[in-house]
This record gives C-alpha cells, sequence and structure tokens, in this order.
C-alpha cells in the first residue's frame, strides 16, 4: 500500500471514527490508535518514509499553540505550583527513572537517556477528553492541561542535550547543564519578542484573513526561531501562544478572532487524530519489519512498567507535601482527584513524534545506536498506556464520584449577562449623541438581555430544566433553519449576492452557536 493510499484511508478512519468514539464511549485517541494498527497489519502495509527532521517542526507547533488557546496564563498562575511539579519536577525525573531502568536491561547510557527522554511526557489529550465529558474540576482540568503542554518544553530540552551526546558521542554535565539554560532563556525571550510583534500587527491590521494568516504563520516562525538559536522552539511556542491568548484579543477583529478560533481548532484535532492514527500503522508496520527480539520486548515492557509506577508513586507524596505546605498542592480535595491525576499518565503524540524523529546516523556516519529498539519500545508504551489508562480512566473517575460543582451553562449565562448589562449601562450613560442612535443601542441590548433572561427562565420550567431545555432548543433549532432556508433560497435564486447571504449566514450560525452549543 503506498503512502498516499495510507493517509487517504487513516484520514478516511478519522472521519468515520470521531463520532463512533462517543456512540462506544471509547476515547477517540484509542479508538484510532486501534484502528491504525488494523490497518498496519494488512498484508501491503509498510511503515511510512517519514523524514525525521519534519516531525517536530511539523507537527509540534500548531499542536501547542492551539492547546495554548484553551486555557490562559491566570489559570496557570492559580495552579502554578501542581503544573511546574508534574511539568517539571516530574518529567525529569522519569527520563532519569527510565534511563536507570532501560540501562539495567542492557541499553547504553547514551541510548538509555534518549528513550527517558521519548517516553517522559505523557499527553493531554485523551485524559482531558475525558475529564471534559465527565465535568471534572476545572482546576483538575488546568492541571492536566498545563502539565500536558509545559512537560512538552521540559521532555524536548532534555531530549535535545540526549539526543546530541548520542550523535556525538560524549556527553559533559556542565555542558549539558549550559545547553539547558540557554534553551529555556532563548526559548522564553524569542516567544515574548514575537508575542510582542505580532500583538503590534494585529493592532495595525483590520481583514480577517491576513490576521489569521499571521497566527497561523507565527508559531512556525517561533519554533524554528529559537530552535536556530540553540533555544528551546517548545518553550517560544507556548510563551507566543499564552502572550497571545493573553493581550492579544483587543488587537484582533471579530471576525479574524471566530476565523482564528476555527482554524486553530480544526488544526488541533486534525493533526492529534491523524498522530494517533499514524501511530498505531506505524506500530504494527514497524514491528513486522524489525525482529522481535527478546532484548527489545524486555525492554519496552521494562519502561512501560516504569511509567506507569514511577508517576503514581512520586504524585502521592509530592501531593501530601505541596498540601502540607500549604500551597494548593495536587490534592485540594483529597485523595480522589490526586488518582485521577496519577492514573492520567497516557503517553501520545510528542512521544511519537520524538521517537520517529530520531535521527537513522550519528556523526561520521555510523548508524544511531539501538534506533529500531528505541523507536519500537516507545511506540509500545504509548500503545499500552493509551489503551489501558485510556479505556479505564472513565470508570475509575466515575467509581471514586470526581466531579464538578460548577454548572457551566449556568457560569456562561450569568457572564454574558454582566458583559450585556455593562455595555447597557455604558450606553444609558454616555453623554451627547443624538437621542435615537442612543435610543437604537439601548434597545439593542435590552432585547439582547430579555431574551437571554427569557430563555433561562424557559429552560427551568416547572422544575424539569431537561425536558423545558430541550423543548426550547428544539424551537429555535426549527426557527433557525427556517431563517437559514431563506437565506439560502435567496442565495439560490440571485435575489441576493452571495457576499451579502454569507454574511446574514454567519451572523445566524455564530448565534446558534451562543444559544444552541
Amino acid at each position: 500500500m503506498t503512502e498516499p493510499w495510507v493517509m487517504v484511508v487513516l484520514l478516511a478512519a478519522v472521519v468515520v471514527l470521531t463520532p463512533a468514539a462517543d456512540r462506544v464511549r471509547i476515547p477517540q485517541p484509542v479508538l484510532l490508535t486501534l484502528a491504525g494498527i488494523a490497518l498496519g497489519l494488512l498484508p501491503a502495509a509498510a511503515p511510512l518514509d517519514i523524514d525525521p527532521g519534519l516531525i517536530l517542526p511539523v507537527v509540534l507547533p500548531p499542536l501547542l499553540f492551539a492547546a495554548t488557546q484553551r486555557t490562559t496564563a491566570t489559570e496557570f498562575r492559580a495552579q502554578a505550583g501542581p503544573v511546574l511539579a508534574l511539568a517539571v519536577g516530574l518529567t525529569i525525573s522519569t527520563a532519569a527513572v527510565v534511563a536507570v531502568v532501560a540501562h539495567g536491561v542492557g541499553l547504553a547510557w547514551s541510548a538509555a537517556w534518549v528513550l527517558g527522554a521519548i517516553v517522559s511526557p505523557p499527553d493531554p489529550v485523551a485524559a482531558t477528553a475525558v475529564a471534559r465529558r465527565l465535568r471534572l474540576p476545572h482546576r483538575l482540568v488546568t492541571v492536566l492541561e498545563g502539565e500536558g503542554m509545559f512537560n512538552d518544553a521540559t521532555a524536548l530540552v532534555v531530549y535535545k542535550v540526549a539526543l546530541a551526546a548520542a550523535v556525538a558521542g560524549a556527553f559533559s554535565a556542565g555542558q549539558a547543564l549550559g545547553e539547558f539554560a540557554l534553551a529555556v532563556g532563548v526559548g522564553m525571550a524569542v516567544g515574548l519578542l514575537l508575542g510582542w510583534v505580532t500583538t503590534w500587527l494585529l493592532d495595525h491590521i483590520e481583514e480577517a484573513y491576513t490576521e489569521t494568516t499571521i497566527t497561523v504563520v507565527v508559531p512556525f516562525l517561533a519554533y524554528v526561531g529559537a530552535e536556530r538559536l540553540d533555544g528551546s522552539g517548545v518553550l517560544a511556542v507556548l510563551v507566543l501562544g499564552l502572550y497571545l491568548r493573553n493581550v492579544a484579543h483587543e488587537a484582533t477583529t471579530s471576525h479574524g478572532w471566530l476565523l482564528g478560533r476555527s482554524v486553530w481548532s480544526y488544526a488541533d484535532f486534525l493533526i492529534t487524530s491523524l498522530c494517533f492514527a499514524v501511530l498505531g500503522f506505524e506500530l504494527s508496520a514497524v514491528t513486522r519489519t524489525v525482529d522481535l527480539t527478546e532484548e527489545i520486548v524486555v525492554v519496552a515492557a521494562a519502561v512501560t512498567v516504569t511509567v506507569i509506577l514511577f508517576r503514581i508513586a512520586w504524585i502521592f507524596p509530592v501531593a501530601w507535601l505541596t498540601r502540607f505546605l500549604r500551597e494548593g498542592g495536587l490534592m485540594p480535595a483529597g485523595w480522589r482527584e490526586t488518582t485521577v491525576v496519577a492514573w492520567s499518565g497516557m503517553r501520545g503524540v510528542v512521544t511519537v513524534a520524538t521517537a520517529l524523529a530520531l535521527p537513522r546516523a550519528v556523526d561520521g556516519g555510523g548508524p544511531f545506536p539501538d534506533r529500531d529498539l528505541l523507536v519500537v519500545s516507545a511506540l509500545a508504551c504509548v500503545l499500552v498506556t493509551l489503551v489501558v489508562q485510556g479505556l479505564t480512566l472513565a470508570p475509575l473517575t466515575q467509581r471514586l464520584g470526581v466531579a464538578s460543582e460548577v454548572d457551566g451553562a449556568d457560569e456562561v449565562e450569568q457572564l454574558r449577562a454582566r458583559a450585556a448589562q455593562a455595555a447597557l449601562d455604558f450606553v444609558r450613560g454616555a453623554s451627547g449623541g443624538r437621542d435615537e442612535v442612543r435610543r437604537a443601542a439601548v434597545l439593542q441590548y435590552t432585547g439582547y438581555l430579555e431574551a437571554q433572561q427569557a430563555m433561562a427562565r424557559a429552560r427551568r420550567l416547572d422544575g424539569d430544566a431537561g425536558e423545558a431545555a430541550a423543548e426550547l432548543d428544539d424551537v429555535l433549532r426549527r426557527a433557525t433553519d427556517v431563517e437559514r432556508s431563506v437565506v439560502l433560497a435567496d442565495r439560490r435564486a440571485g435575489r441576493v449576492s452571495a457576499a451579502s447571504a454569507d454574511e446574514v449566514l454567519r451572523d445566524i450560525e455564530s448565534r446558534t452557536l451562543r444559544d444552541l452549543g
């Protein structure tokens, strides 16, 4: 099976299995990985010929930037202790422990450290997908997402140092610490500088497509630029994304913001989905072309067991210590949340990308030591943790009774009402101007507030919020269908221009998304 056809089939699997995942109650990353494995078992399947040098620069920038657009720097500051403890402390400790275990079962130190860096960062995708579906506390979701982003930066700096030592055949502790400090400093500086420049550009541009193009380009520019300066490309993208998320909204037009959110949401979905499908395919295909020696099986098993058990053994004492020191800690609500965090260590996209990005040769032209063993061990670790922990995380959280007490829909309603009321107060109190203009603006916000309040009351009729809300949503959905059909009919008949119809459709769809979700 040629590579283009493999990608077509994997894309088809994404299209078919993504909606099926909710119906069969299996996390989408797990289902796509299993589909990739099944495809890789076909007789015509062969490993993809992917240029290792292109994997990290192409895959990581969009994934990391998209992740920063789901949260804010404020949320991270509130959970800075747990996030740093996991993203830095646990990641480095895991890399070290895995290196020791891998060396103990026969790997050279250079290869053992590379493998430790590859498998050290958990992937937050499957964990947070389950977390949001089960309404886990927002604090817990923030911790898991924060760990998932910043442990990538930590792991890839360790990976970069270990890989350089393995390729060069020499290691210096002092040089490694210097490279680590340089990577962190340069990465943060590049991210902040590009964040400021991007905000300035957005503030001087009023065209949505140009704004979105800029936000698509700068993450790649940040990653490549930081790497060229011996910095951490991952950290540069994270700092850039959080900076723009925190300060650039006012500099972006409404259309540009909506378009950008759609573009990054889709990019995140597509790249992540393909990575999990490729993971399963590569694991099957590679194992058919690589002799599964006893050494490979032993190393893969030892590494997988180590990453699972060490996370559990590390998190509980540190959680207790941070709680004892009154810094918030990992378990402010007790051991149940800590258990969920401890079991949320599925490996994923970054481990796959770094494993496949391993060079095939070292300085001098020789083959990279134990490359096949490292790739198979890393992919096996991802598969086992993803399937075992991914399939059991939902039952575990339900059994522990860990759920958020915050009603997300109610919080959204209250925030909308506060924002609209503030605007209404401003319009009513504004001095000068024509009375008719002010009256029109007042009616705009008054009508919106009254409509939102009426819908909130309707959704809670007779104390049966579920039935009343469903009835209201059904009426609004049918009314929206009528509204949409009128616009489409006029557009097809040529009674209005396509541009005018699209503008009205954008309003309809934005309102539908707002009111019906």
